[in-house]
């Protein structure tokens, strides 16, 4: 998997729609549907948002791993 497919599962895993998750990013929905769909590269700072939303760490979410671990604590 990769980074869009992961915030894709992610979205619908928790029961979100694209326009909540645009707001979270500060984005227009569209934009975030770009991110989704791989028509746009979403920002290093919004996956690190989404990876702290949904306490995944940067690994899964950007399908470097397929282990859910939860987002590291300073």
């Amino acid at each position: 998997m990769d980074v869009a497919e992961r915030i894709r599962e992610l979205r619908e895993d928790n029961d979100k729609n694209q326009s909540q998750i645009a707001a979270l990013l500060n984005v227009g929905q569209k934009t975030y549907s770009d991110y989704e769909n791989r028509r746009i590269r979403i920002p290093l700072e919004s996956v690190i948002i989404l990876a702290k939303y949904y306490n995944v760490d940067m690994n899964y979410i950007c399908g470097v791993s397929n282990q859910k671990l939860p987002f590291p604590q300073k």
